[in-house]
């Protein structure tokens, strides 16, 4: 039609028009208050914190379960929501208070809640088939626990998929007393990845196909320009069906990347004074994608990490993994926007929000960093400080064992580990993990500013169990990526997984392995742990450890909570195709 052309549309059409846009605003979800755009925040005074902005508190909450439409970034599709919004509510409680969560389930299937990073009775912890049955169609589950401990935490389903389809909200547990933290203003940050496509039918595209979504494959123009590998490694890694870009199962070429809901284009945006300190409570809600956290002319202090207080540490950028959370301080000085960037770590996609003095105002939109390449050390092939002899040269066609004889380590000690169940299921094995505790996450090896890792963090207070641990227990993150099968030491849960036993109250040794070329995020139910990182009764506690490829990290388990519990990969796939445990934690507990 010509620029300027009359547009005749009749009266039935318009009204026919309008109500169907009225019956899709109204099976849209609502955003709860604390999430909508120019919010003012969510606490400057835990007075100003009360029912009717969004933020559920009190000792009795009623939390319901159903379907919504959802819409961002042009693309909607079906959503599982809470009390009708995505993210669900905020719920704010006190250390010390007795809560009572009445959870009524509206859909046709199953449900349940899991209160992250909380220390519950396992009861309550909410895992079907583990601590509880489950929510059944219809009924409505009450739990019922004393907060133990303060932070920031969230709540997601454990049923089916649920997570990734919308069913995730924050937590915040204050202090009985005075927090450490001092701010003038705060904002919840929820990060999450959205699709229409339902996760049922990306993972069955997933095994049909390790690498469907991923859409940054090395090219020959990559190859000529000097992006990717040169041809030799290049083929090398061919040959030995590897994929240096193979870095996120599920990409930006299908996920909308939200903050609070919103994606880049919907701008949510966080108000501010210039000059105050300002916490953000940063929360990954994802289904499948770590973050890289930045914010452009502003340096972040990091003043807290799975709700446990830290020793503030200054940083650029941070490397937030799946269910893990991170706080904090902010203190802008002028008068303008800023960009509150997350960034998938295999860069398929961003979500820009804004930190601003005034509604309307915009923050730039960064262009996407060129995405990174995998290399020896994420194949657990770490030559750093390493005779190699024989020129140097390393035949990656040969599998790991037989290309590295000869050299300074003996590989066949390495290349099958005592504990693991070697099958279809498991592709390799690192030869060579190393400790990457204090390394660099995936994609920030090189940028040019500060970036947090772990051997950064120390915790605020020393860790009360100093006891040294009495034994030490390896656990393989094992995986055939081509076929997409995850384990833990080559067994599925679903194949009969013996549960991994714990003494009550035994303090233990953890080694995580990462045998695959993807960082896992692994979480422990109902416990924290003490992340070895030499900083002694000050090392870093957390409940949540993103083990990065090809390497190891090792945590200290004081087994303190009786019952059963869920150990598992965050990546919600991963998970679900068999990367998952049950701990059991009984009095007199024979050593494994």
């Amino acid at each position: 039609m010509p620029s300027g052309s009359p547009v005749n549309i009749d009266r039935r059409t318009l009204v026919r028009s309008l109500g169907g846009l009225g019956a899709m605003l109204a099976a849209a979800p609502a955003v709860p208050s604390w999430a909508r755009s120019t919010t003012v925040g969510v606490h400057g005074g835990i007075g100003n914190v009360h029912r009717g902005n969004g933020v559920l508190t009190g000792d009795e909450i009623s939390l319901d379960i159903g379907t919504s439409y959802f819409a961002t970034g042009g693309r909607s599709g079906h959503a599982i929501t809470v009390n009708g919004s995505l993210p669900a509510p905020l719920i704010r409680l006190r250390e010390g208070q007795r809560v009572r969560l009445a959870v009524t389930n509206r859909l046709d299937v199953d449900t349940s809640v899991h209160w992250h990073g909380l220390i519950v009775p396992f009861q309550m912890d909410g895992v079907p088939g583990v601590s509880f049955p489950g929510i059944r169609s219809g009924q409505t589950f009450t739990y019922d626990f004393t907060l133990r401990q303060a932070g920031t935490y969230w709540y997601h389903s454990h049923s089916g998929m649920q997570e990734a389809e919308g069913l995730y909200g924050p937590l915040i547990v204050d202090p009985a007393g005075e927090d450490p933290v001092r701010s003038e203003r705060e904002h919840v940050i929820v990060l999450s990845d959205w699709s229409p496509v339902h996760p049922h039918v990306q993972l069955k595209r997933l095994k049909q196909m390790g690498g469907y979504y991923n859409m940054q494959r090395q090219t020959l123009g990559g190859l000529l320009a000097g992006r990717d590998q040169k041809l030799h490694d290049r083929l090398a890694w061919g040959a030995m069906r590897m994929d240096p870009t193979d870095i996120s199962d599920v990409t930006g070429a299908t996920y909308s990347y939200l903050v609070n809901g919103h994606g880049t284009a919907e701008n949510w945006t966080g108000l501010f004074h210039p000059g105050e300190r300002v916490r953000l409570r940063i929360i990954n809600a994802s289904a499948m994608t770590n973050f890289n956290v930045r914010i452009p002319g502003l340096v972040m202090t990091v003043v807290q990490c799975d709700g446990q207080n830290v020793q503030p540490v200054d940083t650029d950028e941070f490397q937030i993994g799946i269910a893990e959370t991170y706080d904090v301080v902010v203190r802008p000085t002028e008068a303008v926007p800023y960009a509150l960037v997350a960034e998938a770590i295999d860069r398929s996609g961003l979500v820009r929000a804004t930190l601003a003095p005034r509604p309307g105002m915009t923050a730039e939109i960064p262009a996407r960093r060129q995405r990174p390449l995998l290399g020896m050390k994420d194949m657990g092939m770490d030559m750093s400080g390493m005779d190699m002899g024989n020129g140097g040269a390393i035949d990656l066609s040969q599998p790991a064992n037989e290309s590295m004889a000869g050299h300074s380590m003996n590989m066949r000690d390495r290349s099958v580990a005592p504990t693991v169940a070697m099958g279809p299921g498991v592709a390799t094995l690192s030869p060579m993990p190393a400790d990457r505790t204090a390394d660099r996450p995936t994609g920030l090896e090189e940028v040019d500013h500060r970036v947090l890792t772990y051997g950064d963090l120390r915790s605020l207070e020393p860790f009360a169990d100093t006891r040294i641990p009495t034994r030490t227990l390896d656990i393989h993150l094992t995986a055939n990526m081509e076929r997409y099968m995850w384990s833990f030491d080559g067994v599925k849960l679903s194949d009969g997984a013996a549960p991994i036993p714990f003494r009550h109250m035994e303090r233990v040794r953890v080694n995580l392995i990462n045998d695959t070329m993807m960082p896992h995020p692994i979480h422990l139910h109902g416990h924290f742990f003490q992340l070895v990182t030499g900083a002694g009764a000050h090392n870093p506690v957390k409940h949540t450890v993103n083990v990065l490829p090809g390497g190891k990290i090792s945590f200290d388990l004081t087994a303190d909570a009786l019952g059963d519990w869920a150990f598992h990969c965050h990546m919600l796939m991963h998970m679900h195709a068999g990367m998952m445990r049950v701990v059991t934690v009984r009095h007199g507990e024979a050593e494994a």
